[in-house]
């Protein structure tokens, strides 16, 4: 079959046309406009995937002995509490660098607090959680409740809500830090307060440290005991709008998934316990939830994947996971991002011992706005739609 060659008019043409093209594109980005047209199906020029160019959260690995601990180490020796209230290590995704976010919804930070240091009280429109990782005496207060708490202790920061962090005990102490700041960024709300002020005698005087008005122990006398809920003390705290129960105890935590070590679990979750406010049954902030989970030894899930982002904390054991088919092995005090839209899985790779994550998820985020979808592969490798 004879193949016909294009005439020198209308080769001509095609340049003239495509030169055209290129002057329009130009134009049009000079004006801070974008083209959205099919030229051909190529990717540069394919209209869907046109208005999904951009940064992605990329799957990504921190290791916490080899890069973060040293690091924080070298920070605690120079950075000092005169010139800094904070010292932290945040952990920066490359696929949004320079934009300071772990995933795209998701902010973490590593902070050292020093012996017997405290900060002054701040607050701000962004959600906080705090995860102690070493210390028995990290230090948080929150509305007027001075929280003492150590490794796997979970102790909330609601937007809008009065506090501040540091250490009492006489050893360096590190914790890990969840934000939702790069949606609250996103949504044009982040504001920052570090003028705190108590009424003395009818005047406004400006306070380095917050008046205690609850008991240490509040948050447990009054939320710990499940299915009991007081009706004699008011549950509207800090602004009203996360759980009023600012601390929740590792001892509790681990207890529980302990009684379900025998239980068959989720095949794509394993044993997955929620942290959720007491007064609602509902997660703790609006816009991201957090679990702890459990892999039993050499348990692994299977491929699961789900359109809301996780941050994940190695707490105990070792093991690794596959996400997009990439392997990312782990250890304690690690942290793995599982971008939105990720297939993955988690391996525990002991025979005798418990994987316990700490999980953080943008999930509730995606279910307000109904756009929270999860599928998962079944044995013979069909997806399935859970949610």
């Amino acid at each position: 079959m004879q193949v016909k060659e294009k005439s020198p008019e209308s080769s001509e043409v095609a340049r003239e046309l495509s030169a055209a093209l290129d002057a329009l594109h130009r134009d049009v980005y000079a004006n801070n406009m974008a083209p959205y047209w099919v030229v051909d199906r190529s990717v540069a020029h394919d209209e869907d995937r046109q208005v999904m160019q951009g940064r992605k959260a990329v799957p990504f690995l921190w290791r916490y002995r080899d890069q973060i601990e040293p690091l924080l180490q070298r920070s605690a020796a120079l950075i000092k509490t005169e010139t800094s209230e904070r010292r932290s290590l945040v952990l920066v995704n490359p696929g949004l660098a320079p934009q300071r976010a772990t995933a795209s919804t998701l902010y973490v930070a590593y902070r050292v607090n020093d012996p017997l240091e405290i900060m002054p009280p701040h607050r701000h429109t962004v959600n906080a959680i705090r995860l102690g990782l070493t210390g028995s005496l990290n230090f948080t207060g929150v509305e007027g409740e001075n929280i003492l708490f150590g490794p796997g202790d979970l102790v909330l920061t609601p937007h809008d809500a009065w506090h501040n962090h540091g250490n009492r005990g006489h050893e360096p102490a590190i914790n890990l830090s969840v934000l939702d700041l790069p949606l609250v960024e996103t949504l044009s709300s982040i504001a920052f307060e570090h003028d705190y002020s108590e009424e003395e005698e009818g005047q406004r005087v400006r306070r380095r440290v917050q008046t205690e008005r609850f008991a240490a122990d509040y948050s447990q006398r009054v939320y710990g005991c499940g299915g009991l809920l007081p009706r004699f003390v008011s549950h509207h705290r800090g602004a009203g709008n996360a759980s009023p129960m600012y601390v929740y105890r590792y001892e509790a935590m681990r207890e529980l998934l302990e009684k379900f070590r025998d239980d068959e679990g989720d095949p794509y979750e394993a044993l997955m316990i929620e942290y959720v406010d007491p007064t609602t049954g509902q997660s703790v902030y609006r816009t991201m939830t957090f679990f702890m989970q459990m892999l039993r030894p050499g348990e692994r899930t299977r491929p699961l994947k789900q359109n809301a982002s996780l941050v994940c904390a190695l707490f105990e054991g070792r093991g690794y996971s596959l996400i997009d088919g990439q392997r990312f092995d782990w250890e304690r005090f690690d942290t793995l991002v599982v971008p939105g839209g990720s297939w993955c899985e988690h391996v525990n790779a002991s025979d005798r011992e418990p994987v316990i994550l700490f999980v953080g998820s943008d999930e509730p985020t995606l279910r307000a706005l109904a756009l929270y979808q999860k599928h998962g592969k079944d044995p013979k490798g069909d997806v399935v739609r859970l949610y």
